[in-house]
């Protein structure tokens, strides 16, 4: 098994990109396999590909940008994954001259390797173009997880298949879009839905937390990014407030993602008694909780699998949301993917003017008071999740697979 390579840091050290050789003239007929996965959640799907690849292919050799639990793996991570986690606009233009250089050095380099495939996991602004790049010199490419066309511009699909020989999506909603444009896709499920239980052990969860088991409790997630709880905690704060004035006893847990966040948090509730925050064990918490309260994004999604009723609050810029509704940008009638997955709305979704902490108080006691409406929830959410659990991995690598077929 391949030694792993240094780390470096957020890509300031850029290795030297070997001299290309001839393609056709490599010694070695390992089968070599490229990757580039950005963030944690990347890092992730990139640990079970490789788990389920390496159990097809046991002599593969792995390489390129990863993170800790790809490296694990025994993977090459000529770069760490945290050279891609620049989140905003204003950070991604004060880093974009490093990214750029980044992604020249990384293409020449995947491609003086002479992979018999390249994995972009996720990123797409950094990985559709190093695809369409390698792609036209004659490597095979594949992108895992298709970005959200099913909301925004589905008209992408077609660009995306210009980078991509065959993308693997999440949802069974999308490849039906990517039909349209001649795009090779495939359905392959959610990793979340294989990880999380059918039926999550709330006891359990509240016992690990230290939190009483006949509490009501109140799970309150604005998000993971610091605009977004800036933006969203004051609301959902307020509004939980006046849900503690009409539930007695009622506990608030508030994870924190990392420090920043924390220290975030923290700012806004101060010390009030009401609220908890914990560092991390968002989905513990979920579990643990009764009702949550979130921003739309993947935590919707992980609130749905883990059987909880919840309400969406979300708040974006005035001047992004015009263009988005000057330009029609959002082509589904829901924006969480609870409601997306259903075709229909399960859960209450509280967007720009009509997120207030009124609504929003009043949502989430509907969830605490009627009894018979979180019971109804329960059978639809869990055949969301039974549609979802498909051994994501191993189906990603057995369309992997094919790709590398002659």
């Amino acid at each position: 098994m391949s030694q792993a390579a240094p780390r470096y840091s957020l890509g300031w050290n850029i290795p030297p990109t070997p001299a290309r050789p001839d393609f056709l003239a490599r010694s070695s007929m390992t089968l070599r396999i490229a990757l580039c996965a950005g963030e944690t959640s990347g890092d992730q799907l990139g640990e079970g590909l490789i788990h389920a690849l390496r159990a097809r292919y046991p002599d593969a050799q792995f390489a390129g940008i990863g993170g800790p639990l790809m490296r694990a793996t025994g993977m090459q991570t000529w770069w760490d994954a945290d050279a891609l986690a620049v989140m905003g606009l204003a950070e991604v233009l004060a880093h974009l001259p490093r990214l750029l250089r980044l992604r020249k050095q990384f293409r020449e380099r995947v491609l003086a390797w002479q992979p018999d495939v390249f994995i972009g996991i996720d990123a797409p602004d950094f990985n559709l173009g190093v695809e369409r790049w390698l792609k036209q010199r004659g490597v095979r490419t594949v992108h895992d997880v298709s970005p959200s066309i099913w909301a925004w511009r589905q008209a992408r699909a077609a660009r995306i298949g210009q980078s991509a020989e065959r993308v693997l999506c999440l949802f069974p909603m999308e490849p039906p879009i990517y039909a349209q444009h001649g795009v090779d896709a495939r359905f392959i499920g959610h990793p979340l839905a294989d990880a999380i239980p059918l039926q999550p052990d709330r006891s359990a969860a509240r016992s690990a937390l230290g939190e009483p088991v006949d509490a009501p409790i109140l799970a309150l997630l604005p998000g993971s990014r610091l605009g977004e709880i800036r933006r969203m905690l004051p609301s959902f704060a307020d509004a939980a407030r006046r849900l503690a004035a009409d539930v007695p006893g009622l506990r608030v847990l508030v994870p924190a993602a990392n420090a920043q966040c924390r220290a975030a948090i923290d700012a806004i509730l101060g010390d009030a008694p009401a609220f908890r925050v914990i560092d991390g064990q968002a989905q513990q918490i979920m579990i643990a909780s009764d009702v949550v309260l979130l921003a739309s994004g993947t935590a919707a999604l992980e609130a749905m699998l883990c059987k909880r009723p919840m309400v969406i609050g979300h708040r974006i810029s005035a001047l992004t949301y015009r263009i988005v509704k000057l330009f029609g940008l959002l082509k589904s009638a829901h924006v969480s993917l609870p409601n997306v997955l259903a075709g229909k709305t399960l859960v209450p979704e509280l967007l720009q003017d009509q997120c207030t902490a009124d609504n929003l108080h009043r949502a989430l006691l509907h969830w605490f008071t009627d009894a018979d409406a979180v019971a109804a929830l329960q059978p639809r959410f869990l055949a969301l999740h039974e549609s979802l659990r498909c051994d994501a991995s191993a189906r990603a690598a057995e369309a992997v697979a094919e790709v590398l077929q002659p």
